[in-house]
């Protein structure tokens, strides 16, 4: 950052910027704030998958009905997937370093909450105050790499090792989760949160520069409300179209209000001074094409990781810890992805590696699903690191394509809408695996379906990709 920009942060959110360390370490220096937000993003992502292997325990010890183990899981991702451009629109009047370091605040205490948690009903309240810092952490996290790495080749390897916090947290979930609940204890999912949120603070209050903020921009409270509604609706109704079924009056109700309460976002949009998420930016291809990727990779991921782990468990008899152990391909993929785009973007642009990395899933899924009914689980490495592989490598570019097609006052929106969609991208990957293998005649059947959708989805990613991201690296 120039010495203008720090300024002005400074003024603008009313702190000190870090101090200026010695001309000899510039390179340690360039870490620390790229470590802090990986750290927060890391906590986030992963429990969103590390509290799966732990729910049943959990139920057994606080007596928990179905439904108060349903909303163990669903609510955290309901609240996270709700508020996410409402801590967009937050970090962008009140300045993101500031909500990003008040949601870890929030996530860490909350994460010491459920540790604690006397009772299912007090680790549900626990588990919603939880998503609600995920929230403001995700946005501003974007954000602030991009404000703390200006330079396209630090910016794109930045973005990469972020994006490879998604695939690494949510394939080590059920690992970490299994290995916690079997050796210390279920409350021990949670309070490893802690460590790295106190850390997670620490790091981003000495070395990330405050950020701009835009003090007379007014928060838009009905088309906030109008955004949380719809998006709570959505992910409710997929979440219970993999327990109900697709026909069932339950899901059929929530899809139809959620589509009414975005129609009713969108008009809102339309005519307000100040819109949260301004109806201009979505005529850029580069921002809307690439939060299309964003939901069609995450789909196709997260159904991957899901289905996998219960053919692992259920048909296949694995622990979970073993379940951890099987998906742990796709996990070592994923940093080694990340790092690679991150240097090939330099030379290549961002098209290609987007284009590759779509094609190189599809065909790791499209493998699992030729593979046959009961294929050894020799057979599935390579599909598992393909699509490791491939969703890493195709990340870092698409995360760069969004944040570079919106001024930087917009940045906090253009995150928080990426991040919607690749959270709506979960759920609906999630729920239909669930409800392919419900519905097929046999699990393996199902199993192969789902993979096959899957691999159709990365390959709409891929076409997707040749028409809406920049084929050249460009200052961005």
């Amino acid at each position: 950052m120039g010495s203008e920009t720090v300024a002005f942060a400074e003024s603008a959110e009313g702190g000190k910027p870090p101090s200026r360390e010695p001309a000899g370490a510039p390179e340690r220096r360039s870490w620390a704030p790229l470590l802090a937000v990986c750290a927060g993003y890391f906590m986030v992502i992963l429990d969103v998958t590390v509290i799966n292997v732990a729910v049943p325990v959990i139920g057994r010890q606080l007596s928990a009905s179905l439904t108060g183990i349903q909303w163990i899981t669903d609510g955290y991702t309901l609240v996270f997937a709700g508020f996410l451009l409402t801590g967009g629109a937050l970090g962008d009047r009140f300045g993101n370093r500031r909500v990003f370091c008040s949601g870890v605040a929030v996530f860490t205490a909350s994460s010491a909450a459920c540790a604690l948690a006397p009772s299912s009903a007090f680790l549900v309240a626990a588990r919603l105050v939880e998503g609600l810092g995920a929230a403001l952490i995700v946005p501003g996290s974007l954000a602030l790499l991009q404000q703390s790495y200006p330079g396209p080749a630090a910016r794109s390897r930045a973005f990469g090792l972020w994006g490879s916090m998604a695939g690494i947290a949510a394939s080590a979930g059920p690992l970490l989760g299994g290995l916690l609940v079997s050796t210390v204890g279920w409350r021990w999912v949670f309070l490893v949160n802690l460590p790295v949120g106190a850390a997670c603070l620490l790091l981003t209050l000495r070395h990330v520069a405050p950020s701009p903020r835009c003090a007379t921009r007014p928060l838009d409270w009905p088309a906030q409300c109008a955004i949380v509604t719809t998006v709570a609706l959505l992910t409710g109704a997929l979440n219970e179209a993999g327990r109900r079924g697709w026909s069932d009056p339950a899901v059929l109700a929530g899809l139809g209000l959620a589509g009414t309460a975005a129609a009713a976002f969108a008009v809102r949009e339309r005519l307000a001074r100040s819109p949260v998420l301004p109806l201009g930016l979505l005529r850029s291809r580069e921002l809307s094409g690439g939060a299309v990727i964003g939901l069609l990779f995450n789909f196709g991921f997260y159904g991957m990781v899901f289905t996998a782990s219960l053919d692992f468990q259920h048909q296949r008899g694995f622990s979970a810890l073993r379940t951890g152990l099987a998906l742990f391909p796709a996990v070592a993929m994923t940093m080694f992805a990340s790092v690679l785009s991150g240097r090939l973007t330099r030379r290549t642009g961002d098209r290609p590696l987007v284009v590759s990395g779509m094609l190189l899933a599809a065909l790791g899924l499209a493998g699992w699903a030729a593979a046959g009914d009961d294929p050894a689980y020799a057979l599935l490495v390579v599909p598992l690191m393909a699509a490791g592989f491939g969703t890493s490598f195709a990340l870092t570019g698409a995360t760069s394509t969004v944040m570079g097609a919106v001024p930087a006052a917009s940045a906090g929106a253009a995150s928080a809408l990426f991040n919607t969609t690749r959270q709506i991208g979960s759920a609906t990957g999630v729920a239909l695996g669930g409800s392919l293998l419900a519905a097929a005649a046999d699990p393996a059947t199902g199993l192969r379906t789902s993979m096959a959708v899957g691999a159709l989805a990365y390959l709409t990613a891929a076409g997707l990709a040749w028409l809406c991201v920049p084929a050249s690296t460009g200052q961005k």
